[in-house]
C-alpha cells in the first residue's frame, strides 16, 4: 500500500507515520529527517538545505524529488510505503506520478492555533530526543542530561510564515488528488490515538 501523508507542519503526520508503520509493516520515508540528517553531518546537500528551512521556506524540487526517487528504489519499499513531507508541490506530486503509483493520500484537517501551540512548545536534544513543554518542564534531556533547545523551524514567526508557504504551495495537492479519488480527509485535532483510529477506519 503506497501512502501519502498531507497536512500543514505540526499536523501530526510524523506521530502517525511511526503508528501506520508498524500497523502495515511498511517504511515511513521522511524528506524532513533525510534533510535533518545532512544538516546534523554539515554534508554539502543539508547546509544548502538548511538555508531554505530555516527561513521557513521550502527546499527546491529538483533536490527532494531525487531523494525521493532514490529512496523509492530500495528493497523494503517493494510492498508499499508511507511518504511523509513529499509531495510539497504540484510539480513535485507530478514528478511522484512518474515514480509509482499511490493508493491513499491521508489529508490531515488541523486549525492553525493549533499548530502553533504544538510546534512553538517543543523542545529538542542535541542527541535527538524531542519534548514538549505540555509534557515536559525540565530544560534539560531526560536521555543524556544536556540543555534543550528550540529549533530555529520551531520558532514562532518561522511557524507562522511556514503555515503560509503551506497554504500557497502546499495546500493545491488536496484538489490535485481529490480529483484522483484518492483523498481521504481526517480531523488531526485531537490526541494521538484518536487520529490514528480514525485514519485504521478510513483506510481499508
Amino acid at each position: 500500500m503506497n501512502i501519502i501523508l498531507l497536512g500543514a507542519p505540526g499536523a501530526g503526520k510524523g506521530s502517525q507515520a511511526t503508528k501506520l508503520k508498524d500497523y502495515y509493516g511498511i517504511p515511513h520515508i521522511s524528506t524532513g529527517d533525510a534533510f535533518r540528517s545532512n544538516i546534523a553531518r554539515k554534508t554539502e546537500i543539508g547546509i544548502y538545505a538548511k538555508s531554505f528551512i530555516d527561513k521557513g521556506q521550502l527546499v527546491p524540487d529538483d533536490v527532494t524529488v531525487k531523494i525521493v526517487a532514490d529512496r523509492l528504489k530500495e528493497d523494503d519499499c517493494k510492498n508499499g510505503f508511507l511518504l511523509d513531507g513529499f509531495p510539497r508541490s504540484i510539480p513535485q506530486a507530478e514528478a511522484l506520478e512518474g515514480l509509482t503509483k499511490i493508493d491513499y493520500v491521508i489529508n490531515f484537517v488541523i486549525d492553525t492555533e493549533k499548530v502553533v501551540a504544538r510546534l512553538g512548545g517543543r523542545r529538542t536534544c542535541s542527541c535527538g530526543e524531542t519534548y514538549h513543554v505540555s509534557t515536559h518542564s525540565s530544560p534539560l534531556c531526560d536521555k543524556c542530561g544536556k540543555e534543550l533547545f528550540i529549533r530555529d523551524d520551531d520558532k514562532d514567526e518561522v511557524i507562522r510564515n511556514r503555515m503560509a508557504v503551506y497554504e500557497k504551495t502546499t495546500a493545491p495537492l488536496v484538489d490535485f488528488y481529490k480529483a484522483r479519488g484518492l483523498v481521504v480527509d481526517v480531523d488531526a485535532n485531537g490526541t494521538i490515538e484518536e487520529t490514528f483510529d480514525a485514519i485504521i477506519k478510513l483506510v481499508k
